[in-house]
């Protein structure tokens, strides 16, 4: 039975938020104009509040709606079973969620009606100016997930659209009320805790973006050119935070669940967030220069504007369909851009015709910068920022390029650089090296009065420090024969700099009992960023090389032979300084800590159920106990590989995923760390054998007694007892069944394993549950019992042994790129901490914002007689 009634509430929903956004957005703006700032006309605010209020309401009921749609398994919605499945738990639902374009839309809008609210309850004169910019963006963003369709006009993509409208299929032709029993899931890269945080994260991010660009319109509306800076300064420093650590949320999800041995492949995708977050910052520079200096307001203006252009274009990069094939992140194009393009384009024209409309009125400072003002510093760093953005975004752009000159009739044959990593790496390196060794200096300067011998002094000791720790680790680096190329030892000096010259002025600045820099603190953090990513992308060093001198197929390229490591199941192999074994094959069982051995459990016909043949426990406590029945997760099969140290003898265990996914190109591996103070192990599998199960042998039949010795497959077994079969097969055995099973003992090389294999008889019907071995390549079937001569037939199949082939990484030093990156989000947020205490503190003298102000009426003209 269709359940079209959670649809229709959550479609009618997004109706009501679209029209709610349309009179809010009218309503703000007829409050403001004409109004000087911090008079509106009070019934068309009022009337813009509650608009702004029903449109937050909506919105929850539509993200309400669409939740329980996937909760509940509604699978007649095609968002629903496309997105997710029976077995996925409750925070996997989550990921769902916002996993397609709808819902991760529905996302950006949630979060601008949350900083809406804020803006209200606290913005107070700048309340109808900026929320009618708000409203505005909400009204183009509700339109995208508005599913409306208006003669030849499609008007966004509704998320509550049934699968029968979604799909042309016979099926529906003939059953149109057909539900599908499960859905496809979700796409298994994404089933990551990472990723229940990281998108909302970076939404925030986004939806964060869109404040200083509202104070910025607004202040050019009412021409308020200066006054904007203030309150627009403490929402780009959170913006910043949050985009920031949005962005390295993403680096640590690819870290931990791709294996391409990284953190950041200069995807597309990745560009496009890394793009506005980099103006972002600059802008937030040029707003503090305004602030301290009175000089660079013209460029805090278009760098905000900037930002959140940005924002939507990136949009348009992922969710248009245009980088096609480019990126392995981007959305397919579900017709929207068109309105994407539409929406990008309404507010870059609205705001950069604003700007020059305005531009002539904007205080340009007369004061001319010398070399030792920290603002010409601070200035040259905002451009270094921008120009790192923007050669990101040219070569990023290709795909865009090639679809407008095809559009226009002209074919283009531009293509992104086939060494993508090696192309963006050479400039940004130099980028990364301009930001911290002016990060350093600036700092500096920014907290003394500046000359030849004052700035001499500050910058003796952290630079004869930086001098020498270059120095020292260029020497250990030479000592452990390895190339330091120039320019990493550019980086590696001005990033020790930037660490050093920073911490010398917050310690200052400590004995000075002054409050601590948030702008120093979070320059300690990304100096230490770009030193973990020097050490750890730099100096990576793979472990796992084949030292065999055998190929392991022709069918691997170069690399796969090269650079990986055979492992026959129960084996040790040398590797690096490492002796290291891969064990056995285990699936993870909900509600049991860690993983769960496959030779603990027996498949039944419904993959996500196993009999557990042995009690499954943890330390002293049991989960299940033989004969349970128990759910299991099989989609994804992980690799336990037992590492030992040679030396010391220490040893630690990793369990490497890996998950047989055609429609993703084959084997979907994932990685699994180790994690040293100093470094990372890093291993991940890159082959295994084949998905269709083991090639077996003819079957070899062996007439045996109770305690005969048979040879199989290079190894002996005795055939200990025959004895009754358990319930541990989920044989579901009944009053009139027999069952009994043959139990083997075989001798492998260093240890005993045990296979029972079974003969049935039911129903005056013969049975027969053979049992393998995947270490040894053994598998046993019951094939016949003579019971006056107490013998009994097996048959016996070989296959090769169980392998893996892994891949294993060192990354040395990486902990200071996270590490870094913690320690900039604090020095963010210690910066908010303190703009908003020094705003605070200023408020009786300067009646600013946070003053309530009384909205004024319309002051209509005296008519005359």
């Amino acid at each position: 039975m269709l359940n079209t009634f959670i649809g229709d509430l959550g479609h009618a929903s997004v109706i009501v938020a679209f029209a709610a956004a349309c009179v809010a957005a009218y309503s703000y703006y007829m409050a403001a104009k004409d109004q000087p700032l911090g008079a509106t006309d009070l019934g068309w605010q009022r009337l813009a509040r509650g608009a702004f209020f029903v449109h937050g309401a909506a919105v929850l009921a539509v993200i309400a709606s669409l939740f329980a749609i996937i909760h509940g398994h509604h699978y007649e919605y095609y968002y629903a079973w496309s997105h997710s499945s029976n077995h996925l738990p409750v925070y996997y639902m989550i990921s769902c969620f916002w996993e397609g374009q709808e819902g991760s839309f529905l996302l950006w809008i949630f979060w601008q009606v949350v900083l809406g609210f804020i803006i209200i309850r606290y913005s107070k004169k700048w309340e109808a100016p900026v929320m009618a910019v708000f409203a505005g963006v909400q009204l183009f963003l509700v339109s995208m997930i508005l599913g409306v369709v208006i003669g030849d006009v499609k008007i966004g993509s509704s998320p509550f659209i049934l699968l029968r409208d979604f799909l042309d299929i016979p099926v529906f032709k003939t059953d149109p009320n057909f539900i599908p029993k499960d859905g496809t899931g979700l796409n298994a890269l994404l089933q990551n805790y990472w990723m229940v945080i990281h998108p909302p994260t970076l939404f925030l991010g986004f939806a964060l973006t869109l404040v200083p660009f509202a104070y910025a319109m607004a202040g050019l509306w009412k021409r308020e050119l200066t006054a904007w800076v203030q309150p627009a300064i403490r929402w780009t420093l959170v913006g910043g935070l949050v985009l920031g650590v949005g962005v390295m949320m993403g680096a640590y999800w690819a870290y931990e669940t791709l294996n391409f041995g990284g953190y950041w492949n200069w995807d597309p995708v990745e560009n496009a967030v890394y793009i506005p977050w980099l103006v972002l910052v600059a802008s937030l520079h040029g707003l503090i220069l305004w602030k301290r200096g009175k000089t660079g307001l013209r460029t805090s203006f278009v760098l905000v504007i900037a930002t959140f252009v940005l924002v939507l274009y990136a949009t348009f990069l992922t969710r248009s369909g245009v980088l096609g094939n480019a990126s392995v992140h981007s959305f397919t194009d579900l017709g929207l851009s068109g309105q994407l393009l539409i929406y990008l384009g309404v507010f870059a024209v609205l705001s950069v015709a604003l700007l020059v409309a305005r531009w002539r009125s904007i205080p340009v400072s007369e004061k001319e910068l010398t070399t030792y003002n920290p603002e010409l510093w601070v200035f040259v760093g905002a451009t270094v920022l921008c120009l790192g953005a923007f050669q990101v975004l040219v070569t990023t752009s290709i795909p865009v390029y090639n679809a407008f000159l095809g559009f226009i009739g002209i074919k283009s044959n531009l293509a992104l650089p086939a060494d993508q990593i090696g192309h963006y790496t050479k400039i940004q390196l130099w980028m990364g090296i301009g930001v911290v060794f002016l990060s350093g200096l600036a700092q500096v300067m920014w907290w003394q009065k500046n000359d030849k011998e004052s700035l001499t002094n500050s910058l003796t000791v952290p630079g004869i420090l930086t001098l020498l720790g270059a120095a020292l680790v260029i020497l250990l680096v030479r000592y452990n024969k390895l190339e330091m190329k120039p320019v990493y030892i550019v980086l590696l000096t001005a990033a020790l700099f930037g660490v050093l010259a920073n911490l010398s002025m917050v310690l200052t600045l400590l004995r000075r009992k002054v409050s601590l820099s948030g702008g120093g603190v979070a320059h300690i953090g990304v100096a230490l960023m770009l030193l973990g990513i020097l050490a750890s992308a730099g100096y990576s060093n793979i472990i796992s090389g084949n030292v065999s001198g055998l190929v392991y197929s022709k069918e691997f390229n170069e690399e796969l032979n090269r650079d990986n490591v055979l492992l026959w199941r129960n084996e040790g192999a040398p590797m690096g300084p490492y002796e290291v074994s891969y064990t056995g094959q285990y699936l993870d069982v909900p509600g049991v800590p860690g993983y769960v051995n496959k030779e603990l459990l027996f498949r039944t016909d419904d993959e996500y159920k196993a009999v557990a043949r042995g009690d499954v426990k943890r330390g002293g406590k049991v989960y299940y106990k033989a004969g349970d029945t128990l759910e299991i997760l099989p989609e994804n099969t992980y690799y336990r590989v037992e590492y030992k140290e040679k030396k010391s003898g220490k040893t630690f265990e990793l369990f490497p995923r890996a998950q047989a996914n055609e429609e993703m190109g084959g084997l979907l591996a994932s990685p699994d760390i180790k994690k040293f103070w100093d470094h990372d192990i890093y291993s991940h599998v890159s082959a295994t054998p084949p998905t269709t199960g083991p090639d077996w042998s003819e079957v070899t039949e062996h007439v045996l007694s109770v305690g005969d010795t048979i040879y199989l497959n290079d190894y002996f077994a005795v055939l200990r007892a025959v004895e009754p079969a358990h319930q541990t097969a989920g044989l579901n055995l009944k009053e009139g069944d027999l069952a009994i099973q043959g139990d083997f003992i075989v001798y492998g090389e260093k240890r005993q394993y045990h296979i029972h294999p079974m003969f049935v008889v039911r129903n005056r019907m013969v049975g027969r549950v053979p049992d393998q071995s995947e270490d040894l390549g053994l598998r046993l079937t019951f094939l016949n019992v003579d019971p006056t001569a107490g013998k009994f037939t097996f048959g016996v199949s070989t296959a090769q042994k169980d392998y893996i082939i892994l891949k294993a990484m060192e990354k040395p030093f990486i902990n200071l790129l996270w590490s870094g990156t913690l320690l900039m989000a604090v020095g963010f947020g210690m910066a908010f901490v303190k703009r908003r205490r020094d705003t605070s503190a200023a408020l009786p003298a300067t009646n600013d914002e946070a003053t309530p102000l009384r909205a004024r009426p319309v002051q209509r003209p005296r008519q005359v007689a």
